[in-house]
């Protein structure tokens, strides 16, 4: 009897465990953890051009109207960079290395928060983009 009941309660655990480790994402919603990832990827090595852009602005920032301008540049930059790491704690407040990395399925709210994560993440690599481009125009780089 002690035997059935062991037999039993680890019967139950393995397949309890089983079914909450093999629950994987659908093809969808795999490809939009991969696409929201991927523009993270794209960005995410921009930060260190940021700084740059950052340190030869701020010498050039005074009070002249030329300097107001490379000032508001470099906020913008600032801005960007802030963008990025906000964005990237928030999401990892949201999800965990499971649904990130090895396509753990999501719940519904999840779901819903990787579709804002999507529009998030767009509008922060447009932000970046476009700094660095502004910067970079201002200090006569491209």
């Amino acid at each position: 009897m002690r035997n059935t009941i062991g037999l039993l309660v680890s019967l139950f655990c393995l397949v309890l465990s089983c079914k909450e480790q093999g629950q994987m994402a659908g093809p969808q919603e795999a490809a939009q953890m991969k696409k929201v990832m991927s523009i993270h990827d794209e960005v995410m090595p921009k930060m260190g051009q940021i700084g740059k852009l950052v340190a030869e602005l701020k010498p050039k920032v005074d009070s002249t109207e030329m300097g107001g301008k490379y000032n508001t540049a470099m906020k913008d930059l600032q801005a960007a960079h802030k963008g990025m790491m906000d964005w990237m704690k928030g999401f990892g407040d949201r999800f965990d290395p499971d649904e990130i990395l090895n396509g753990k399925a999501l719940s519904e709210q999840k779901q819903k928060w990787l579709d804002e994560e999507e529009v998030k993440v767009k509008v922060m690599r447009d932000h970046i983009h476009t700094s660095i481009a502004k910067a970079e125009a201002l200090l006569g780089q491209k």
